[in-house]
């Protein structure tokens, strides 16, 4: 049986785009039938994985989450894959944990199920996993993300991570093409598009709230130089602490963005590309970690729970089924320089830490 190390090392090699993690789903697979789980492939037609091992008793099923997809960068001109927010990390945890709990035999009550979900990036890998009948049967699921080094230190856990909603939109802005030297004969779909951008910024909610909407892309070319153009294309990221919130935010957002450049003449059509709720976590599930953290760390490695501005999928499972228990917390790494920096950083030695955390959730339940 292989360490997280090795796996760690296994999967580090091969990172894969969502949906399309291949050799990933492979490689788990294999380790999860040698470990003597039941194993269902290509689960609801993608690359995710669900595993269960039945105890053949009564009592509770509990699931543990993992995401396997690498992240799009460009790095030196040239498109490429690579893991630089960690999933090859929590997906060689949560294989290790499932490892070592099968061979202790330390399931003794329920079903465990495993789900390596795929695509989370791109915000639609839970949604799949869900829609498929993932967690129909589960009463209690938990995942974790790898935390940055200036959140907690290697040796430390939060027992939970309080993400913020996140929404993606992009908003093609039509107008009409002309001469350069004629711009009254057309509607300059660039500068509605400045507009836009600058309604959006204009937008504001309660101060006291968690929120931000920026643009973050900005695609506009007519081909020549001399010419008005008309489409631009513009990419917005939303940000709130608050589901309520979100909504709040997205609309305003949307008539900001359709009422400028109506201004000019131009028309906007606003496309949904991505969106992440809120958390949505059980205190029930938190005290399982916090005590889980505290008697493999200590209690003086308990970090308080922590808000964060980023997005996770994970929250689909909650929002989208809430009579599961939904729990989720961060290990300490050292991660530097950042989530999503293409030279992303981590201590492993934190991982064997991460498999011994999950390890005591799940005796807690099922032993």
């Amino acid at each position: 049986m292989l360490n997280v190390f090795e796996h760690y090392a296994s999967l580090h090699e091969i990172p894969e785009l969502g949906f399309q993690e291949f050799k990933t789903s492979a490689y788990i697979s294999r380790h999860l039938k040698a470990a003597g789980f039941s194993v269902e492939d290509n689960f609801n037609a993608t690359t995710g994985i669900v595993a269960v091992l039945e105890s053949g008793q009564p009592g509770p099923t509990l699931a543990l989450r993992a995401d396997m997809d690498a992240l799009g960068h460009i790095i030196n001109g040239e498109p490429c894959a690579r893991h630089t927010c960690g999933h090859d990390a929590h997906s060689s945890v949560v294989l290790s944990a499932a490892q070592e709990l099968i061979a202790e035999g330390a399931v003794k009550r329920g079903r465990l199920k495993l789900i390596f979900q795929p695509a989370e990036e791109l915000g639609t890998g839970a949604l799949a996993m869900i829609a498929g009948g993932a967690i129909d049967d589960v009463d209690m699921i938990l995942g974790f993300h790898l935390r940055p080094a200036e959140e907690c230190a290697v040796g430390t856990a939060i027992p939970a991570v309080r993400y913020s909603a996140c929404v993606t939109l992009e908003a093609t802005i039509r107008g009409l093409t002309a001469h350069a030297a004629r711009p009254h004969l057309g509607i300059n779909a660039l500068d509605a598009a400045v507009s836009a951008v600058q309604a959006v910024n204009a937008v504001h909610m309660a101060p006291g709230k968690s929120w931000s909407a920026k643009a973050t892309r900005f695609l506009c070319d007519a081909g020549v130089t001399n010419s008005i153009p008309d489409e631009a294309r513009v990419v917005f990221d939303l940000r709130a602490g608050e589901n309520e919130e979100m909504a709040q935010l997205q609309e305003r957002v949307e008539r900001a963005i359709k009422m400028s450049v109506a201004a000019s003449g131009a028309t906007a059509e606003v496309m949904l590309l991505k969106a992440m709720p809120a958390a949505e976590i059980s205190e029930e599930m938190t005290a399982l970690i916090a005590e889980s953290i505290g008697e493999v760390l200590g209690e003086e490695a308990l970090m308080p729970t922590r808000s964060t501005p980023g997005s996770e999928d994970f929250f689909h499972y909650a929002v989208q089924r809430p009579a599961v228990k939904s729990g989720f917390w961060g290990l300490g790494t050292g991660l530097t320089p950042g989530l999503h920096h293409p030279e992303m950083r981590f201590d492993l030695n934190s991982l064997p830490i991460g498999v011994k955390i999950f390890k005591t959730c799940v005796v807690k339940v099922l032993g």
